[in-house]
Protein backbone atom coordinates (compact mmCIF):
# COMPACT_ATOMS: atom_id res chain seq x y z
CA UNK A 1 0.00 0.00 0.00
CA UNK A 2 1.05 3.50 -1.06
CA UNK A 3 2.21 6.04 1.41
CA UNK A 4 2.54 9.55 0.85
CA UNK A 5 3.33 12.62 3.04
CA UNK A 6 0.51 14.93 4.57
CA UNK A 7 2.16 18.68 4.25
CA UNK A 8 0.60 21.67 5.45
CA UNK A 9 0.42 25.10 3.47
CA UNK A 10 3.77 25.96 4.35
CA UNK A 11 5.17 22.89 2.99
CA UNK A 12 5.71 21.55 6.49
CA UNK A 13 5.39 17.69 6.95
CA UNK A 14 2.00 17.04 9.52
CA UNK A 15 1.50 13.44 9.10
CA UNK A 16 1.70 10.64 6.70
CA UNK A 17 -1.15 8.80 4.64
CA UNK A 18 -1.80 5.60 3.47
CA UNK A 19 -3.39 5.63 -0.04
CA UNK A 20 -5.67 2.75 -1.52
CA UNK A 21 -4.16 0.44 -4.11
CA UNK A 22 -7.07 0.17 -6.25
CA UNK A 23 -6.86 3.85 -7.05
CA UNK A 24 -3.37 4.84 -6.27
CA UNK A 25 -1.35 1.80 -6.88
CA UNK A 26 -3.00 0.25 -9.89
CA UNK A 27 -1.66 -1.63 -13.21
CA UNK A 28 -1.26 1.16 -15.94
CA UNK A 29 -3.17 1.20 -19.01
CA UNK A 30 -1.89 3.03 -21.68
CA UNK A 31 -4.61 2.28 -23.76
CA UNK A 32 -6.96 3.23 -21.93
CA UNK A 33 -5.68 6.75 -20.95
CA UNK A 34 -5.35 7.07 -25.10
CA UNK A 35 -9.03 6.31 -25.12
CA UNK A 36 -9.96 8.68 -23.01
CA UNK A 37 -7.86 11.97 -23.62
CA UNK A 38 -8.87 11.03 -27.48
CA UNK A 39 -12.55 10.99 -26.65
CA UNK A 40 -11.93 14.01 -24.20
CA UNK A 41 -10.70 16.46 -26.74
CA UNK A 42 -13.74 15.11 -29.40
CA UNK A 43 -16.16 16.31 -27.47
CA UNK A 44 -14.28 20.01 -26.23
CA UNK A 45 -14.60 20.38 -30.12
CA UNK A 46 -17.54 22.98 -31.13
CA UNK A 47 -17.67 22.16 -34.67
CA UNK A 48 -19.37 24.65 -35.97
CA UNK A 49 -16.65 25.44 -39.08
CA UNK A 50 -18.72 26.03 -41.97
CA UNK A 51 -17.59 26.43 -46.11
CA UNK A 52 -20.10 27.14 -48.77
CA UNK A 53 -20.40 24.81 -51.56
CA UNK A 54 -21.10 25.73 -55.16
CA UNK A 55 -24.84 25.22 -55.00
CA UNK A 56 -24.36 27.90 -51.52
CA UNK A 57 -22.52 30.57 -53.52
CA UNK A 58 -24.50 33.22 -54.65
CA UNK A 59 -24.23 33.84 -58.56
CA UNK A 60 -23.01 32.07 -61.33
CA UNK A 61 -26.46 31.30 -62.38
CA UNK A 62 -24.57 32.00 -66.58
CA UNK A 63 -22.95 29.98 -68.81
CA UNK A 64 -19.46 32.15 -68.81
CA UNK A 65 -19.23 31.28 -72.75
CA UNK A 66 -20.69 28.56 -75.05
CA UNK A 67 -19.76 25.17 -74.98
CA UNK A 68 -17.90 24.91 -78.52
CA UNK A 69 -15.91 26.73 -80.47
CA UNK A 70 -13.88 29.27 -78.46
CA UNK A 71 -10.97 26.71 -77.65
CA UNK A 72 -11.30 27.03 -74.21
CA UNK A 73 -12.37 24.08 -71.78
CA UNK A 74 -15.95 23.91 -71.04
CA UNK A 75 -17.48 25.83 -67.96
CA UNK A 76 -20.71 25.63 -66.60
CA UNK A 77 -20.91 28.31 -64.05
CA UNK A 78 -18.35 30.99 -62.50
CA UNK A 79 -19.04 29.55 -59.48
CA UNK A 80 -17.42 26.31 -59.74
CA UNK A 81 -14.47 24.74 -57.01
CA UNK A 82 -12.24 25.82 -59.63
CA UNK A 83 -13.05 29.77 -60.01
CA UNK A 84 -11.48 32.30 -57.67
CA UNK A 85 -14.78 33.07 -55.78
CA UNK A 86 -16.06 29.47 -56.68
CA UNK A 87 -17.90 26.68 -54.05
CA UNK A 88 -15.47 24.62 -51.71
CA UNK A 89 -15.41 21.00 -52.67
CA UNK A 90 -16.52 18.93 -49.56
CA UNK A 91 -17.66 21.89 -47.81
CA UNK A 92 -17.02 21.35 -44.15
CA UNK A 93 -20.20 21.97 -42.45
CA UNK A 94 -21.49 21.91 -38.52
CA UNK A 95 -20.88 18.56 -36.75
CA UNK A 96 -20.93 17.07 -33.73
CA UNK A 97 -18.15 15.44 -33.15
CA UNK A 98 -18.95 14.05 -29.25
CA UNK A 99 -19.06 10.08 -28.32
CA UNK A 100 -19.51 8.33 -25.85
CA UNK A 101 -17.02 5.59 -24.04
CA UNK A 102 -17.69 3.06 -21.49
CA UNK A 103 -17.50 4.15 -17.54
CA UNK A 104 -14.87 1.30 -16.83
CA UNK A 105 -12.92 2.25 -19.58
CA UNK A 106 -12.82 6.36 -17.74
CA UNK A 107 -12.03 4.68 -14.19
CA UNK A 108 -9.63 2.54 -15.45
CA UNK A 109 -7.14 5.59 -17.32
CA UNK A 110 -7.80 7.69 -14.48
CA UNK A 111 -6.53 4.90 -12.05
CA UNK A 112 -3.37 4.71 -14.42
CA UNK A 113 -3.02 8.66 -14.16
CA UNK A 114 -3.09 8.79 -10.74
CA UNK A 115 -0.81 5.87 -10.11
CA UNK A 116 1.78 7.24 -12.58
CA UNK A 117 1.31 10.69 -10.35
CA UNK A 118 2.19 8.88 -7.51
CA UNK A 119 4.93 6.97 -9.03
CA UNK A 120 6.49 10.07 -10.40
CA UNK A 121 6.28 11.74 -6.75
CA UNK A 122 4.46 13.99 -8.72
CA UNK A 123 1.26 13.69 -6.12
CA UNK A 124 1.23 16.47 -3.11
CA UNK A 125 -1.26 15.69 -0.50
CA UNK A 126 -2.24 18.60 1.87
CA UNK A 127 -3.73 18.75 5.19
CA UNK A 128 -6.18 21.46 4.29
CA UNK A 129 -6.37 24.42 2.30
CA UNK A 130 -6.95 27.61 4.73
CA UNK A 131 -5.59 30.78 3.60
CA UNK A 132 -5.01 34.00 5.93
CA UNK A 133 -6.60 35.88 3.17
CA UNK A 134 -8.10 34.46 0.05
CA UNK A 135 -6.12 36.26 -2.53
CA UNK A 136 -3.91 34.98 -5.43
CA UNK A 137 -0.71 36.29 -3.90
CA UNK A 138 -1.73 33.95 -0.78
CA UNK A 139 -2.24 30.88 -3.14
CA UNK A 140 0.84 31.00 -4.84
CA UNK A 141 2.94 31.89 -1.79
CA UNK A 142 1.37 28.24 -0.55
CA UNK A 143 2.09 26.77 -3.83
CA UNK A 144 5.76 28.27 -3.38
CA UNK A 145 5.92 26.34 -0.23
CA UNK A 146 4.40 22.89 -1.46
CA UNK A 147 7.31 22.98 -4.05
CA UNK A 148 4.79 22.48 -7.36
CA UNK A 149 5.73 22.37 -10.56
CA UNK A 150 4.96 26.02 -12.88
CA UNK A 151 2.47 23.57 -13.76
CA UNK A 152 0.04 22.35 -11.18
CA UNK A 153 -3.41 20.37 -10.79
CA UNK A 154 -5.18 21.76 -7.53
CA UNK A 155 -7.93 19.57 -6.21
CA UNK A 156 -10.58 19.96 -3.07
CA UNK A 157 -12.87 17.38 -1.78
CA UNK A 158 -15.72 19.79 -2.77
CA UNK A 159 -16.27 22.88 -4.99
CA UNK A 160 -14.95 25.88 -2.60
CA UNK A 161 -15.10 29.24 -4.64
CA UNK A 162 -12.44 30.90 -2.34
CA UNK A 163 -10.11 28.09 -3.81
CA UNK A 164 -11.41 29.17 -6.37
CA UNK A 165 -11.13 32.49 -7.11
CA UNK A 166 -7.48 32.35 -5.30
CA UNK A 167 -6.02 30.20 -7.84
CA UNK A 168 -7.41 31.20 -11.18
CA UNK A 169 -5.40 33.94 -12.22
CA UNK A 170 -2.42 32.41 -12.13
CA UNK A 171 -0.68 30.93 -15.06
CA UNK A 172 -1.01 27.24 -15.76
CA UNK A 173 -2.40 26.29 -12.11
CA UNK A 174 -5.91 24.95 -12.01
CA UNK A 175 -8.24 24.19 -9.48
CA UNK A 176 -10.75 21.07 -9.54
CA UNK A 177 -12.99 19.33 -7.71
CA UNK A 178 -13.26 15.43 -7.36
CA UNK A 179 -16.32 15.27 -9.00
CA UNK A 180 -14.56 17.52 -11.98
CA UNK A 181 -10.92 15.93 -12.36
CA UNK A 182 -10.52 14.39 -15.61
CA UNK A 183 -7.54 12.00 -17.00
CA UNK A 184 -6.94 15.10 -19.48
CA UNK A 185 -6.20 18.16 -16.80
CA UNK A 186 -4.21 15.52 -14.66
CA UNK A 187 -2.14 14.37 -17.63
CA UNK A 188 -1.50 18.30 -18.82
CA UNK A 189 -0.11 19.34 -15.43
CA UNK A 190 3.04 18.06 -14.18
CA UNK A 191 1.84 18.37 -10.20
CA UNK A 192 -1.18 16.95 -8.46
CA UNK A 193 -1.83 18.65 -5.56
CA UNK A 194 -4.64 17.08 -3.54
CA UNK A 195 -6.58 17.96 0.10
CA UNK A 196 -6.25 14.98 1.83
CA UNK A 197 -10.45 15.09 2.19
CA UNK A 198 -10.58 15.41 -1.81
CA UNK A 199 -8.02 11.93 -1.39
CA UNK A 200 -10.65 10.28 0.66
CA UNK A 201 -13.40 11.23 -1.07
CA UNK A 202 -11.74 10.09 -4.69
CA UNK A 203 -10.81 6.42 -2.77
CA UNK A 204 -14.56 6.34 -2.46
CA UNK A 205 -15.75 7.10 -5.54
CA UNK A 206 -13.91 5.62 -7.84
CA UNK A 207 -11.84 3.30 -5.75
Amino acid sequence: MPTVDVLNINGEKVGQMELSENLFAAAINEHAVYQVVKNHLANKRVGTQSAKTRAEVRGGGAKPWRQKGTGRARQGSIRAPQWKGGGVVFAPKPRDYSYTIPKKVKRLALKSVLTDKVNEGSLIVVDDIKLNEWKTKEFAKMLSALKTDKKALVVTRDHEADVVRSGRNIKNVQVAFVGTMNVYDILNHNTLVMTKGAVEKAEEVYA
